[in-house]
């Protein structure tokens, strides 16, 4: 089946596929590389609402839109709606296009700032929150959130209906509750009834990790887009060729090893040079491990890479394990 691209308020996007905001992964060289490979809207970062916080290097590298991610998207995180809105207005004028609201990181330190999705225990601080900065912006306001807190205590489709009557644009849900974080089935039910209950478009979430399963979950629950999170670790492609399959019916081949190792290459360059090479070096590992972590061989290389400190040696190291494991790699993705 062939599934029509997402228009979020006034901005069409080129699929109905997005990724998801992942701290600590989403920067702004990823984002680059998925929005490349033809993911249809890419979001920065969660960026806290309180803009004292905003003169350090982690939030300054975070409000870096930078060139081809398509329309810049910023999510803002906090509990209180005057400061969300202030902040929806800051990035606004910085240049963001959509302003995402986050209502569903299950994370301890933002839960316990009554953020993220511990704000789903107050319906009418959310209701809020949503007026507050819809109103504050002349771009439009999406949110992400969960089903509920709790097993017990799901209230999906309220916060949906609260999300339409202020002015939302657009609402995606991960299908497990807070206390869920992410384990468990996911529950696409609920996901549906919240697209039947509202008519802004519904993006689902919650372990999407192929185009198969991409047409199962819309096809299932009725809704207008995916969000792509944790399966584009070490595959910054999967949202494009995801988008393919539902757009156009095409299949494609994930890369050769060839496209793998240059790709990798090119990522590891572009993170030297946009945090530096001391903090570069640092990041550019665990994106190492996620991409070889399909090859059970590359074990003793990622624990060996992991202690260098250099990026022209993080480099050479790189070039060589390729060209002396190209068999092993070929069959490791191919996997």
């Amino acid at each position: 089946m062939i599934f029509d691209p997402l228009t979020i308020g006034r901005v069409e996007l080129p699929s109905c596929v997005v990724l998801a905001p992942m701290a600590g992964i989403t920067d702004l060289p990823f984002r680059q590389l998925a929005y490349r490979f033809g993911a249809g809207m890419v979001v920065a970062e969660m960026l806290t609402a309180d803009k004292r916080l905003w003169n350090s290097r982690k939030s300054r590298l975070r409000l870096a839109f930078g060139d081809n991610t398509g329309p810049r998207v910023v999510q803002i995180a906090g509990g209180d709606a005057a400061m969300l809105a202030d902040a929806a207005r800051q990035v606004a004028d910085l240049g963001a296009e959509i302003i995402d609201i986050n209502m569903g990181c299950p994370a301890k330190k933002v839960c316990n700032k009554a953020a993220g999705s511990a704000l789903l225990k107050d319906e009418a601080l959310v209701a809020d929150i949503f007026e507050q900065v819809v109103a504050s912006v002349a771009v439009p306001v999406t949110v992400k959130t969960r089903t509920g807190w709790s097993p017990e205590h799901k209230n999906a489709v309220r916060i949906a209906q609260l999300a339409e009557h202020a002015g939302v644009a657009a609402i995606t849900i991960h299908g497990r509750t807070r206390s869920c974080r992410f384990h468990g089935d996911v529950d696409y039910e609920s996901i549906a009834r919240v697209k039947q209950a509202v008519s802004i478009p519904v993006i689902a979430n919650g372990d999407i990790d192929s185009a198969e399963k991409a047409e199962q979950i819309l096809l299932e629950t009725g809704a207008d887009g995916v969000m792509i999170g944790r399966a584009a670790l070490g595959q910054p492609w999967i949202a494009g060729n995801i988008a393919q399959y539902l757009h156009k019916g095409l299949q494609l081949r994930c890369p050769s090893v060839q496209d793998v190792r240059n790709l990798l290459l090119e990522h590891l360059a572009t993170l030297h040079a946009f945090y530096d090479e001391f903090l570069g070096t640092r990041i550019a590992r665990k994106h190492v491990a996620w991409y070889l972590q399909r090859i059970p061989q590359s074990e003793s290389f990622r624990k060996e890479f992991n202690r260098i400190d250099s990026a022209e040696e993080q480099k050479l190291q790189l070039v060589e394990f390729f060209d002396m494991n190209t068999k092993t790699l070929e069959e490791g993705f191919a996997a």
